[in-house]
């Protein structure tokens, strides 16, 4: 029913799959900001110290637990901009889901439990990010924070995975 080989298969997605999933959410959150003019993007993928950094992402010891994004202001700054930036990592999990399903579709990739592991994490992720609710330390999941910057009620623009560095704040944590 349940045995090593499944303990290996978890194991393997735990630590490869869903880190892969939390960087194509990010990059979506950075897509949208790149294209409304958002400056010194940073993605920090996990939390604890960091470990290596390529480019504009950041690797941290705990790389595996969640991660976050950061940018200072943005070129055009409006309602329908911010909730793009919010839904951004979502279409990416979506876009990536459906192209891996496409692909497995078209006999392109094998049928594989990777694949349908990619495809769970990646539903999961974007699941949890669009369902709209406050997390225990009050910021509003993507889905919220897109419904309240639609309505205009969005008065601190910091969701679970994404952090708008105020011009000053130099701090290098994990958020």
């Amino acid at each position: 029913m349940f045995g090593l080989s499944d303990i290996i298969k978890f194991l393997f997605s735990f630590f490869l799959i869903m880190p892969i999933v939390t960087l194509i959410h990010l990059s979506g959150h950075i897509f949208f900001v790149t294209i409304f003019g958002g400056s010194e993007k940073k993605i920090l993928i996990g939390c604890g110290n960091k470990l290596f950094a390529f480019r504009n992402i950041e690797v941290r010891k705990y790389y595996f637990w969640n991660g976050t994004c950061e940018f200072k202001g943005l070129k055009h700054d409006n309602r329908l901009t911010n909730t793009l930036i919010y839904l951004g990592g979502a279409i990416f999990n979506l876009i990536s889901m459906l192209i891996i399903y496409s692909l497995v579709y078209q006999n392109i990739l094998d049928s594989s439990v990777i694949w349908y592991q990619f495809i769970y994490f990646s539903f999961y992720v974007m699941f949890f990010s669009l369902f709209p609710m406050y997390f225990s330390d009050g910021s509003p999941s993507d889905g919220k924070a897109a419904e309240l910057a639609l309505r205009n009620k969005l008065e601190d623009r910091v969701t679970d995975d994404i952090f708008v560095k105020k011009m000053e704040d130099d701090d290098d944590s994990c958020k």
